[in-house]
């Protein structure tokens, strides 16, 4: 398993279901303007996806408010991911999912994010890229292990943090507890007070 964390994200251009639309959509494009959470999932129409991609949308708002570019991505065609959008909730399907679906059909995208099972489908990858186009987190789970979408935001907060004053973000850091400076005295101070 490759870590891609601290290396350019890899690039891609795959065509995509964004809200309801088929795009052509390449990491590129956000390069300087955006930061991008890319997820990866299995498959459409099974079991643990739909649960994720519901949740990731809950919080679609929130990654927006972090200038953050929602991307989930699996091996299935735009067509499944536009089929999977249009079957109500209630049925398994994602309908009201509104974030880009990315279709990584010839498993390019997975292969080179290193992500790409054994069973020819994706792992649960999930890889925070910042403005720079700089993996700064990675996490890949197992197949049937969801993820937890807060975590996430977590992570992009604490990123930001970091980019905005320069302090390192301890364990189980949340938006407005205290960071501390990299320094002996920041950890020393910080470990005083918590």
């Amino acid at each position: 398993m490759s870590v891609l964390v601290g290396r350019q994200a890899p690039n891609f251009k795959a065509d995509a279901v964004v809200n309801g639309d088929f795009k052509e959509v390449s990491l590129s494009d956000f390069k300087g303007k955006k930061y991008v959470a890319l997820f990866f999932y299995p498959l459409d129409f099974t079991f643990v996806c739909p649960t994720e991609l519901h949740a990731f949308q809950e919080k679609a708002e929130e990654f927006a408010k972090r200038d953050v570019e929602l991307m989930g991505c699996s091996i299935d065609s735009k067509f499944s991911h536009y089929a999977w959008l249009s079957t109500p909730k209630n049925k398994g399907g994602i309908e009201g999912v509104k974030y880009t679906l990315l279709s990584d059909i010839h498993r390019t995208i997975a292969r080179d994010y290193d992500v790409l099972s054994d069973g020819g489908v994706a792992f649960r990858g999930f890889f925070l890229i910042d403005k720079s186009g700089v993996v700064r987190h990675q996490l890949v789970n197992d197949l049937p292990l969801g993820r937890n979408v807060d975590e996430a935001l977590r992570l992009v907060d604490a990123l930001q943090h970091f980019e905005k004053h320069g302090e390192v973000c301890p364990a189980n850091w949340n938006k407005g507890k205290d960071a501390m400076k990299a320094t002996k005295e920041g950890v020393s101070n910080y470990l005083s007070k918590n």
